[in-house]
């Protein structure tokens, strides 16, 4: 206890700017929710799309752990067309290793995104079987989900986005879901073993082995705008991904939000979990990445999580990319649920724990102290509410000049001390 005391006295003294709001301005193409059955059964009804989905095939549809806009009306819109043509969906996770890499772990992170067999009115088949399907052009084994394999048809279901921890034409989308999500841990595992280096080649090279032997049919991938809305939706026949997707991946970075200013010296992090991005913190945002193959987002000396998701379910990847956080978070990590996907994708750094302090205030404190060669009597700090949702964040006071001549931010507030409680903390 007195060594606690001893670092809380070590920081008690550092200056916590005034912080200011503003709102960020992106462009904004949206779809509304009511407009998705109508749209994708307009697409499938296509006879490109429709001829394939014959009366009485079992037909599996992926869905992965992403929180992706609307993910359960889409996922439900496929499965209502495949019922349509007379034939029997099912819904299969494919989300590699996530779900602490255990059928009913998986299983629940799709209840949590509403996916529920009662909604989707349909079974929802989660197995961590896999089923070799055949080799790719480096003579390594290609596996994938065995339901799915064993199936009449695979329709993929998917978002397309930059990845964060690589660069190259396929990053996160049809390609990868085929090569990891569909792997499962094993087939994930498989995919990852050559390291991120190599990603951008494996992803497209087991992807494409996928499509030639396994019961691909075609699939159904969404971009989202700034605001995690569903701004596209499309069906490409399994032919076309290798063409099409790397089309639909520049635009999906033509979307993408960010934070308005270049650098900061400490990036406050409200809450990180698996439903803002895969790595807890999406990093084309925070400019926290795990690997060197993949740059951009705002520049900081100093990144402080205070919070986890409660649909993150104590995983708490991505949290070692930052430098300090609260004992709330230490306490809510669910280790066996964060150390799984670290292994499968061979990199560790995400799962460490950094500098761990008793509140909100001095996590914010211990980040601000241990900046070099900042002015500590007006650092320069950023705060978001999490990776994804990034219209209204808070600015320091020290940005209020270059906030007013910024046409794209709109100042809604002005300098105020942030409102820690009597323990220190902002809630």
């Amino acid at each position: 206890m007195r060594e606690r005391q001893f670092v809380s006295d070590m920081v008690k003294e550092t200056y916590v700017p005034k912080m200011f709001r503003v709102k960020q301005i992106f462009p904004r193409p949206k779809i509304e929710t009511e407009a998705i059955p109508e749209i994708i059964r307009n697409l499938l009804s296509d006879e490109k799309f429709a001829s394939r989905v014959k009366p009485g095939m079992r037909i599996a549809i992926t869905a992965g752990s992403r929180g992706i806009a609307n993910v359960a009306l889409t996922t439900k819109c496929i499965a209502d067309f495949v019922k349509s043509q007379g034939a029997y969906p099912f819904v299969v996770p494919a989300m590699g290793s996530h779900g602490g890499a255990t059928a009913e772990g998986q299983k629940e992170i799709l209840a949590g995104y509403g996916i529920t067999e009662e909604y989707m009115k349909c079974p929802i088949i989660s197995s961590m079987e896999v089923k070799k399907i055949g080799v790719n052009e480096e003579g390594r084994d290609v596996f994938i989900d065995k339901n799915a394999a064993e199936a009449d048809g695979i329709i993929l279901g998917c978002r397309i986005k930059p990845h964060t921890a690589f660069r190259g034409p396929y990053e996160s989308g049809m390609m990868k879901m085929m090569a990891i999500g569909l792997g499962k841990q094993y087939g994930a595992e498989m995919c990852h073993e050559q390291g991120f280096k190599n990603m951008a080649k494996n992803v497209p090279m087991f992807g494409k082995c996928i499509i030639k032997n396994a019961p691909i049919l075609f699939a159904v991938p969404t971009i989202e705008n700034a605001f995690d809305e569903t701004c596209k939706i499309t069906a490409v026949a399994a032919e076309d991904i290798e063409t099409l997707e790397p089309g639909l991946l520049k635009e999906a970075f033509s979307y993408m939000p960010r934070i308005l200013v270049d650098s900061c010296d400490v990036l406050i992090v409200d809450q990180i979990g698996k439903n803002f991005s895969g790595d807890g913190m999406d990093p084309n945002i925070t400019g926290t990445f795990c690997t060197p193959y993949a740059s951009g987002g705002i520049q900081s000396q100093r990144v402080v999580v205070l919070d986890l998701s409660p649909e993150t379910h104590g995983n708490g990847i991505g949290l070692g990319y930052s430098s300090a956080t609260t004992k709330r978070v230490f306490d809510q990590l669910d280790l066996a649920s964060m150390y799984p996907n670290a292994i499968t994708c061979t990199v560790l750094g995400g799962v460490r724990i950094p500098i761990v302090m008793e509140s909100d205030k001095e996590a914010i404190q211990v980040c601000i102290k241990s900046c070099n060669e900042i002015d500590k009597t007006n650092p320069r700090v950023v705060r978001i509410p999490n990776s994804l949702h990034l219209e209204h964040i808070m600015l320091s006071e020290s940005y209020y000049e270059e906030a007013k001549k910024n046409p794209n931010l709109i100042i809604e507030s002005e300098p105020e001390y942030l409102p820690f409680n009597e323990d220190g903390n902002l809630w």
